[in-house]
């Protein structure tokens, strides 16, 4: 079974631990309050791994990812599986496919650059995958709140000229 498969078919039970299921569809979440808590706790994964240390002196900031990528081997494993997990949170909240495609491409690209030794360490400080897969996140919960709340209908209340005037004259007031 490829990385991508394990990704995309993997779901999490009620206790929070992984399980496998060949027609894994997402589960909404119960209250707003729980999309709202599901979606701060992921902010602050994202934003831990790619800018939570200010450099000082500079606009730059990094995160753990960029420095467990120091640590040979097991700082990458440990940096994008917690990415990965970003992603599977994703899926639990709804997010399409392809919204998590382009998570999966976003976080491949933070492992290829990562490969390469220290400059490769320095463009993931630049490349914020985490950041980009919750803007990602975060665009399509927007998407969904805004069709949830359904059609705004804007109704004018109160004197004004008859909507027939308004044809006839051939112009909006």
């Amino acid at each position: 079974m490829s990385f991508a498969s394990i990704l995309f078919s993997a779901v999490l039970s009620s206790r929070g631990s992984m399980r496998m299921r060949a027609d894994a569809t997402a589960a909404p979440l119960a209250s707003e309050a729980e999309l709202a808590a599901a979606r701060k706790r992921l902010e602050t994964i994202a934003r831990t791994l790619d800018s939570a240390i200010a450099i000082p002196g500079t606009r730059l900031r990094i995160g753990a990812d960029a420095l467990l990528n120091l640590v040979p081997g097991i700082g990458v494993v440990v940096s994008k599986g917690i990415g990965a997990y970003l992603i599977l949170e994703a899926r639990r909240l709804g997010a399409p496919r392809r919204v998590l495609l382009r998570m999966a491409a976003n976080l491949g690209v933070d492992a290829l650059i990562g490969v390469v030794p220290v400059l490769g360490w320095a463009a993931d400080a630049i490349y914020r995958a985490n950041d980009r897969n919750m803007d990602l996140l975060r665009d399509h919960l927007a998407r969904e709140a805004a069709a949830r709340a359904g059609p705004v209908i804007d109704v004018a209340v109160g004197p004004g000229p008859a909507s027939g005037a308004r044809e006839r004259d051939g112009a909006m007031r």
